[in-house]
This record gives structure tokens, sequence and C-alpha cells, in this order.
């Protein structure tokens, strides 16, 4: 009988961890976002595409700068460790704490909002009964739980158990995805104008964009949110194999194989669909790839198009469970939380308390979604924490080797240092803009109270989460006197 206490295993190999940053990007809101922009952000027009790549240039920025991270730090915890082992205590967990807050409650809200999709599909195939129920608020708010729980179970099962249930997700989600591809490429915008004039007797608007560099921050700043989720492979660096070579390329593998997809999946969607018309009925009603494109395809393949949004949906849950799970494991072996969150399952070797704890407050954004009736605030506090989160990674990469020379000298990719401050540094300018823009657009929007404003959620959470870092610091450097010097080091697992 082992006398050793029970650790996380490495077990997660390349597809897996690829496959947590992919699960963790790519939503529903693919199906939705680069459509309703023309409402949420007016005069956009013609310029999604080019709104969608500058997006991708600060995610890029920190994706590089998680990588070259994680190759000298490759832990649980991702940001969390990278940043207070790099920067300071304090800002690892401002940094991994308004990260873990943000998708912890994100979390929730998509299981709350995955279940109309599924209704939509059983309308679509006539299962007006089964539709209906799901309308029913004790039926929807029970099935979320039920798809937010039963997603925690598998994560508590480990880590073979999370790649099982994971890779056969994403799997079908680009399949259903490249249905919308596909569809979109094989028709054009005379095939659309003519369905549109034949269904409805209905042309097309002539109405030229003009330019305007305000709403094209805006809507880049929107776009951002698709990118974020890159990080969760970070969270997962206990457990990878080979980690030092793995998490770097699992990183890229999802940055770049999820910005591919998206444009290529919104490029064919605007192949057939003319922006004019997207403007035109985002101001009536919400839109989604399978109700733009319904007009030149055939009924059955508009719900494989509905479903794919369903998958996409569901497939976030397992990934961002295990990422938020991550950081208050990672927190709880520093002390910062109690030491029993960081508690290893004997046979599964999962953090099984931290995954539950998570799942908890997983569950308020559940019940928060369905009583409030609106559930955009939760995306607004999960872009401002992201945002906050990645910039924080950015000042980490350009503060490490002056503030940690030996874990600086861990670094197994991009060594130049040169390189290491051109990516903190472009990082830092991009993150900052959108950070900017971001909270601009939502102090300036009119609501009908203070707490609907995300920015100001946000500094109330984190006033709280700081000062109880700054009373549990206090009490660790009161039992060891020697504590900073833990914080240069790596933790076991």
């Amino acid at each position: 009988m082992s006398h050793h206490s029970p650790h996380l295993s490495r077990q997660l190999g390349l597809v897996g961890l690829a496959a947590t940053g992919i699960c963790s990007m790519i939503g529903a809101s693919i199906y939705v976002v680069p459509f309703m922009i023309q409402r949420n952000v007016p005069g956009i027009g013609p310029y999604v595409l080019p709104a969608f790549l500058f997006a991708a240039i600060p995610a890029i920025f920190a994706a590089f700068a998680y990588t070259i991270l994680a190759s000298a730090m490759p832990r649980a915890g991702g940001s969390y460790l990278y940043a207070s082992r790099a920067i300071h205590p304090f800002w690892g967990f401002v940094a991994s704490f308004s990260q873990w807050f943000g998708l912890s409650i994100v979390i929730g809200v998509i299981a709350y909002v995955v279940v109309p999709f599924f209704r939509d599909v059983a309308w679509a195939l006539g299962w007006v009964t089964v539709s209906n129920l799901l309308e029913y608020a004790p039926i929807r708010v029970g099935l979320s739980l039920v798809f937010l729980w039963g997603f925690a179970f598998v994560n508590i099962l480990g880590i073979k158990s999370y790649e099982k249930t994971l890779i056969p997700l994403m799997i079908l989600m680009f399949v259903l995805g490249g249905v919308v591809i596909v569809a979109g490429l094989i028709n054009d915008q005379n095939d659309f104008a003519q369905a549109l004039l034949a269904k409805e007797n209905r042309s097309i608007s002539d109405t030229v964009a003009t330019w305007n560099w305000k709403t094209f921050l805006s809507a880049a700043a929107l776009l951002f949110s698709s990118f974020i989720g890159f990080d969760a492979i970070a969270q997962a660096g206990g457990e990878a194999k080979n980690p030092k070579k793995n998490l770097p390329r699992a990183i890229f593998l999802a940055i770049f194989g999820v910005g591919l997809f998206y444009f290529s999946f919104t490029y064919a969607v605007y192949h057939t669909v003319p922006w004019q018309f997207v403007a035109e009925e985002a101001l009536q009603k919400d839109l989604s790839a399978a109700g733009v494109l319904s007009y030149v395809l055939p009924p059955w393949i508009g719900v494989l198009i509905l479903f794919g949004a369903a998958m996409a949906l569901l497939n976030d849950l397992p990934a961002m469970i295990l990422s938020v799970s991550r950081l208050l494991f990672s927190w709880s072996e520093d002390g910062i939380f109690p030491k029993n969150l960081s508690a290893i399952h004997p046979k599964f070797q999962t953090p099984y308390l931290a995954i539950i704890t998570s799942t908890v407050v997983s569950t308020v954004g559940v019940l928060g979604s369905h009583f409030a009736g609106d559930f955009f605030l939760g995306i607004d506090i999960m872009v401002t924490s992201m945002l906050v989160n990645f910039l924080l990674m950015c000042v980490a990469l350009v503060l490490f080797k002056g503030k940690n020379p030996d874990l600086h000298g861990q670094i197994s990719i991009f060594h130049s240092p040169g390189f290491q401050q051109l990516i903190g540094w472009g990082g830092i300018i991009f993150l900052s803009l959108f950070l900017i823009v971001h909270t601009s657009k939502d102090l300036q929007a009119q609501v009908t109270a203070w707490y609907f404003h995300s920015t100001l959620i946000w500094i109330l959470v984190m006033g709280v989460a700081s000062a109880y870092f700054i009373f549990r610091w206090k009490k660790l450097q009161s039992q060891d006197p020697q504590l900073s010097q833990k914080f240069k080091t790596l933790p076991e697992n």
C-alpha cells in the first residue's frame, strides 16, 4: 500500500489539450454574434470579417505570452501560477480570480442558454410537445442543471473519461460547422436574391456602408470574446503529457485552428447572404446562421445547423469546468484558499472538491440567468475578466526575467528576450486598447440600475477578492517568514 498522497496524473495528450482550448473557445456565439453584431454595432456593414481579423491580434499576442510562460511553468493553475511567479502573488490572484469568477458564471449561463437551441431543433423536427416542454421554466432550469452537473461528474471521473467525452463532441461540432461552410460556399448572393424574391417578394437593399474607426473598434472588441478560451489549456498544465512541448503546441493549434474556423464560417455565410439583408433583419429579430441561410437551404440542413449550434454550446461545459476547477485547486495548493480544496480523489486523481465548488458557483449562473431574465451581463463580465487576465499575462512576460530569473531560464520556446519583450509590449498595447473600448461602451450604456454595468460589478467583486487575498497573505506571512521565496518556485502538482 502506497504512503504517497494522491496527485494529479499526467494523462492528457496533445489532442485532449487542444480540444480543451478549442471547445472552450467555440460556442454557439459563432452562429449568432457575426450576424447580430449588425444590430449591436450599427454601421459595421461589410466590415465584420476585417473586425474579426483585428480582434484576433490581441488574442494572438496573449496566446504567445501564454505559450512562453507555459513552457517554463507547466503546472495546474495556468494564469495564477504565471503572474504569481513572474509579477507577485497578488497580481496572480487578481488575474486568475477575475478569470475564475467570470468563467464560472458563464458556465452557468451556457448551461441555461443551450436548452432553447434544443427546443428549436425539436420545433424544426415537428416535435411540438417536446418543444413546448422545453419552454416550461422548471424543465428548462432542471435540464440546465443536469447538463452542468453531468459534465462536472465527467470531470471528477478522471482525464480519460474527460477525453472520451470531449474529443467526440469536438469532432461532431466541426463536422456540423462544416455543413454551414459548405452550404455558404456552394451558394452565392444571386441565389439568395432569387430565393428572397420568390419566397417573400422582396429585393436586397442597395445601402452603402461608410467606414468609421469607432464603429470598427467597437465591433472588434465585441468579436474578441470569440477568442477567449485557449487559456483553458494552461490550466491543465498539471495533467499534460510532455507539458513543455505539448502545452505550447496545443495553444497554437487552438488559437490558429479556431481562428481559421471562425473566419471560414463567417465568410461562408456572408458569401451567400448580403450584409444589407442581415443588417435590416437584425433590427427586427434575433438572427442565427441557420435563420439567414434558410432561404437557400433544404429544411433538413437547417435542422443540422441548429443542432450544430446546440452542440457547440454543449461542448463548452466540460472544458471550462476543468479550467476553473484547476485555478481553485492551485490557489488552495499555495494556501490562498483553504488547503482541503486541493484534495485529490484517490481513485480518479482529480481535484474533486475544487470541481464541486466551482460547479456550485456555476449553478448560481444558471439560477441568475433564469431569474434576471438576461444573460448578457454575465458575458460582459467574462469579457472584462479575460481582457484583464490576458493583459496581466503580457505584463508577466515583460517582467519575468527581472523578477524570477531562475524560472525564466526554464523557458523552452522563443528564447529571445527581444522577442519576448515584443510579444509582451504588443499585447499590453492592444489589450489595453480593447479594455478601454469595452469599458467605455459599458459605462456609457443606458441601464435601469447601476448593477447592470458589468464594469462596476467586476470592480466590486475584485475589491472583495483583493481584501480576502490581503487577509490570507498576512496570515501566511505570519506563519512562514520565507513565504516570498516559496512563490519563486513551482508547486509539486
